[in-house]
């Protein structure tokens, strides 16, 4: 056993490559642990309102909180006091108990994710053996993906048991992009299943040796970062609470802690999907490329791993941080299309693919790297194509033989396409009045007729 990394007896460590092992494992020490994974969300998102406030005022050119403590590090607590004292209303024909209910479900759905994520190999714990890892089986990938699943009864009750419009709009909305991207965001951790062997996270982890499957599985890979943006309505894909037109989507009409609650939950899931890209696609708790061949320190051994799996983590993060001060929100429609004409497409042409490589190495001798690598490099050409065939071509604009009134309804009425506004008085081409004078000479003409 080696708890704290160090070999010197063995001047080159291999990394470690076994799954967690449970045989040592207590019931007091899964009770730490999960008092130790709610602790370290909520300090973790509390870290994380800083770093995005203080990140997206460096983007925007701005300071960002620097009022509340030094470097403003207080702010996220002044505002949970203000959310804790907050007065707490509800419409009157509010469902109440599912009004209630609601936010804890998204909650509590929130802090159940990190239970299955591997955070570190298997060290020394209180005279135990024991992996820094709250609980594994074999179907954790999906254990997670249905966890998520129940978060989204949270939001579409929430939305649902206030009886008011822009709430019940905005939870709609979630239900269809969730679902959505869920099957983009599953269908591109099959490939990973294929090729691991298996769904369990500890053995996904170890599969990853030498090479991340975010380097291997590269679409796959692309896929999920844009379904993870997708499943936790971050900008720019944030349409269930657009500001522009619902307000704040389905938390509308909660005040004081419930509202919270669902704040909390958000930002616990942007690390949840963080957590699930890390352990899947970027090596898990494995020490960053290199750093596994360290003569006399074993990178890859120890708690060494906790501080690999957080600094991924916190990478994925900021990079959805990034996201939102740089790209504008999309249209509902592009991003429905999005996802049911690129992302799933992909990520089924992809499966196909991987499952058919697998079928093939069976029978050849080739290096994994270079078959995939040229499978990646088909794949890409034909997004391409399918992208270039996919473009519409520019109609010819069609000329209109007559001249365009906008006026003739009663009302100005935008042209068509192919009809012309007339010059505009303003610009010198036409004699200010020349317009007006003549249509009323017209309508006095029509007039004297009748």
């Amino acid at each position: 056993m080696n708890p704290i990394g160090l070999t010197a007896l063995v001047p080159f460590a291999p990394p470690v490559t076994t799954p967690a092992d449970f045989s040592e494992e207590t019931w007091w020490l899964s009770l730490i642990k999960a008092v130790f994974i709610v602790v370290f969300l909520i300090v973790s998102v509390i870290m994380a309102l800083w770093v995005e406030r203080r990140g997206l005022g460096r983007m925007q050119t701005r300071p960002g909180p620097n009022v509340a403590g030094p470097f403003g590090l207080f702010q996220a607590f002044a505002d949970a006091g203000k959310l804790l004292f907050k007065e707490d209303i509800w419409t009157d024909r509010a469902e109440k108990f599912i009004y209630f209910i609601a936010p804890a479900t998204s909650a509590f759905a929130a802090f159940m994710v990190l239970a299955v994520i591997p955070m570190g190999p298997n060290v020394s714990m209180f005279g135990h053996w024991t992996p820094l890892q709250l609980t594994d089986m074999p179907v954790a990938v999906l254990y997670i993906l249905a966890i998520a699943s129940v978060g989204l009864y949270g939001v579409v009750l929430g939305g649902w048991s206030t009886r008011s419009t822009l709430p019940l709009l905005g939870s709609v909305r979630s239900a269809a992009q969730i679902i959505s991207y869920e099957l983009s965001m599953g269908l591109s951790l099959v490939s990973v299943f294929l090729v691991a062997g298996s769904m369990s996270t500890s053995e996904i982890v170890a599969s990853q040796h030498p090479v991340w499957w975010a380097f291997a599985l590269l679409p796959a890979f692309i896929v999920y970062i844009i379904s993870m943006v997708g499943e936790v309505n971050r900008l720019p894909f944030d349409l269930p609470e657009a500001e522009g037109e619902l307000v704040a989507g389905h938390m509308t009409e909660y005040s004081s802690m419930k509202f919270g609650w669902y704040y909390l939950s958000e930002y616990i899931n942007m690390f949840n999907v963080s957590a699930v890209a890390t352990t899947v696609f970027f090596g898990g708790w494995h020490a960053p490329f290199g750093l596994g061949y360290v003569p006399f320190i074993d990178f890859n051994g120890g708690w060494w791993g906790m501080l690999w799996f957080t600094l991924k983590m916190w990478m994925f993060f900021f990079f959805m941080v990034w996201t939102r001060g740089t790209l504008l929100r999309f249209r509902y429609d592009q991003f429905m299309a999005l996802g049911w004409k690129v992302l799933i497409p992909v990520s089924l042409g992809w499966l196909v693919i991987v499952a058919i490589l697998q079928g093939v190495r069976m029978w050849v001798t080739d290096s994994f790297l270079v078959i995939s690598g040229g499978i990646v490099a088909v794949v890409l050409v034909l997004m391409i194509i399918m992208w270039m065939a996919d473009t519409p071509e520019k109609e010819p604009e069609e000329t209109s033989a007559e001249p365009f009134d906008a006026f003739a309804g009663g009302y100005p009425v935008p042209p068509l396409p192919g009809q012309q506004l007339p010059p505009s008085p303003r610009a010198g081409r036409e004699p200010v009045g020349a317009t007006s004078t003549s249509t009323t000479t017209t309508n006095v003409e029509e007039a004297d007729n009748e």
